[in-house]
């Protein structure tokens, strides 16, 4: 799932912690779900607005939430709207989903202010996998194989939200990246480039706000 690599990703897995600010994790996060709906098939974009074109439930109980509450709130359609309301709390959703597929555990960290609750890998299978997130797209773009669709959706938020350097680790490989991105760029459809750059943008839009 599109959303579950890209949180395995966004997160250290020795300590739980977004490697991001949390605004642009949750973007990226709040993303790979609208994502796995265009990969579904359930969801279009055209010209910045979100349309549902399908009303079969998805296997995915969170896909399927997620769709019922596009389908109940047909008067928001900005993807720049729905990035920004499914980004407060995407990161408890799919970090819940991987829960239950048995992919992280709950840990609860004791703050001054109280506790917080995060979802990481702990035992070595499961640290494996989340490993493996990172290994496999720079392995694929380094020796030029082929991705599927969601692969190289998940490459362009990667880039898109400032996570690069936590996948492809020495400048050659950011390198060859950059380099990739066009080619990777138009192999997507419409609706993802869309989704890809309006996403670029609220984070961009995000960090410079909490500069201020």
């Amino acid at each position: 799932m599109l959303a579950n690599s890209y949180y395995l990703i966004a997160h250290d897995d020795r300590t739980g912690r977004t490697r991001l600010h949390p605004r642009a994790t949750g973007l990226g996060l709040a993303a790979g779900l609208l994502g796995e709906l265009m990969l579904f098939g359930r969801l279009r974009a055209m010209t910045g607005d979100l349309y549902v074109v399908s009303h079969e439930p998805p296997g995915d109980s969170l896909c399927h939430t997620l769709l019922d509450l596009l389908v109940a709130q047909p008067q928001h359609k900005e993807i720049r709207t729905w990035l920004a309301y499914l980004s407060q709390d995407a990161a408890d959703q799919v970090g819940e989903r991987l829960l239950r597929a048995g992919v992280v555990e709950p840990v609860t960290k004791r703050k001054l202010l109280g506790a917080q609750t995060l979802y990481m890998p702990v035992n070595p299978d499961q640290r494996n996998a989340a490993a493996w997130e990172s290994i496999r797209l720079a392995e694929a773009l380094g020796r030029r194989r082929s991705m599927n669709l969601s692969d190289r959706v998940l490459v362009a938020l990667v880039v898109a939200t400032g996570l690069t350097r936590y996948v492809f680790f020495s400048p050659q490989q950011q390198r060859d990246c950059m380099q990739a991105m066009p080619g990777i760029l138009s192999s997507l459809p419409d609706d993802l480039v869309q989704l890809v750059q309006y996403t670029e943008a609220a984070v961009g839009s995000a960090l410079a706000a909490g500069r201020r």
